[in-house]
C-alpha cells in the first residue's frame, strides 16, 4: 500500500518558514529519511513548484495555459509517498517525522494505482 502524507496548511509567509532548519535538525531528518528508505518506507518525498501548466483537451484540441491557478504555495509544502503495509505504519511513520520536526498536522491519504486493479 501507498500513502501520500503531506502539510495541508503550510503558511509560506509563517516566522517559521522564514527561519532556515538549524544543522542539528537537518541532522536528525537526514538519519530519519536514511532509515525511512533503507526500510523501503520511503518512495519519494518531495515540495510543488509555486506555478503550474494546465493541459486541457476538448472538443479535439489541446490547450496549454500557465498558472498559477491555486495558490500551491498554500496547498502544502511538503509531501512524502510511502510504501507501507497498513494505514496505521503510515501514522508511526508520521509521528516519527512530526517528533523531528515539532507542532503541526499531516493528512494521510491512500494512494490507488495500476497495482490495486490486479493483473491486465
Amino acid at each position: 500500500m501507498q500513502f501520500l502524507a503531506y502539510d495541508p496548511h503550510y503558511d509560506p509567509n509563517s516566522p517559521e518558514a522564514a527561519v532556515p532548519p538549524s544543522p542539528e535538525l537537518m541532522a536528525e531528518m537526514g538519519k530519519f529519511i536514511g532509515e525511512a528508505m533503507q526500510a523501503g518506507v520511503l518512495v519519494t518525498t518531495g515540495t510543488l513548484q509555486h506555478q503550474g501548466t494546465r493541459l486541457r483537451l476538448s472538443d479535439g484540441k489541446f490547450t496549454v495555459t500557465d498558472g498559477p491557478f491555486i495558490e500551491l504555495k498554500e496547498l502544502l509544502g511538503g509531501w512524502a509517498v510511502l510504501n507501507v503495509n497498513s494505514l496505521d505504519e503510515a501514522i508511526e511513520w508520521c509521528k516519527r517525522f512530526l517528533q523531528i520536526v515539532g507542532d503541526g498536522e499531516t493528512e494521510i491519504v491512500q494512494l490507488v494505482g495500476p497495482d490495486d486493479f490486479g493483473p491486465a
